[in-house]
C-alpha cells in the first residue's frame, strides 16, 4: 500500500544461500509497511520490517527492523533522523516534544519510543488536497 521501490533495489530471500543447498521452502518475510520508502539501490535483508512511512536512503543495507517514519541511511542502516508522510525530515521539537511538517502542518510526537502522526491516523488516506506535491523537495528546501 502506497510502497515506492526505487531503482535496483534489492530485497533477499535466505539467510545463508549456497549454491549448491536448495533453500526455497526457508525463504525468509519481509515485511514492508504502509507507504515505506526504499532508495536506489538499497538493499534489504530478509526477516526485516520496514514501518510504515519509513525512508530507506539510497545504498543503504537494512539488516535490523526500522520503525515508522525513521529515516535510515548506511551500512549497516542507522537511524539518522525521523520523515514526515510527506518526505520531510522532521526538526527541533518544541517544548511539548511536538515536531511540525513544513509541507503538510501534521504535528508528530515520539511516544514510547515510536513516532506517531497526531493529526492523522497512520493508516488512513492522504485528504485529497495533500495528495498531489505541486513543489519539488530542492526548490521546497530553497524557499524555507
Amino acid at each position: 500500500d502506497d510502497v515506492f521501490l526505487g531503482p535496483s533495489c534489492v530485497l533477499t530471500n535466505v539467510s545463508n544461500p549456497r549454491s549448491q543447498v536448495g533453500r526455497h521452502s526457508l525463504y525468509e518475510k519481509t515485511r514492508i509497511r504502509r507507504g515505506a520508502t526504499v532508495g536506489a539501490n538499497a538493499t534489504i535483508v530478509c526477516g526485516t520490517t520496514l514501518g510504515r512511512y519509513c525512508f530507506i536512503a539510497a545504498g543503504s543495507v537494512v539488516t535490523k527492523d526500522v520503525p515508522d517514519y525513521a529515516l535510515v541511511m548506511g551500512n549497516p542502516a542507522r537511524r539518522k533522523g525521523w520523515m514526515s508522510r510527506h518526505g520531510h525530515v522532521l526538526e527541533n521539537p518544541d517544548s511539548d516534544g511536538v515536531m511540525t511538517c513544513p509541507e503538510s502542518g501534521f504535528r508528530y510526537r515520539l511516544e514510547c519510543g515510536a513516532l506517531r502522526c497526531l493529526d492523522l491516523d497512520e493508516d488512513a488516506e492522504l485528504p485529497p488536497d495533500m495528495r498531489h506535491g505541486t513543489v519539488g523537495y530542492r526548490e521546497f528546501k530553497s524557499r524555507r
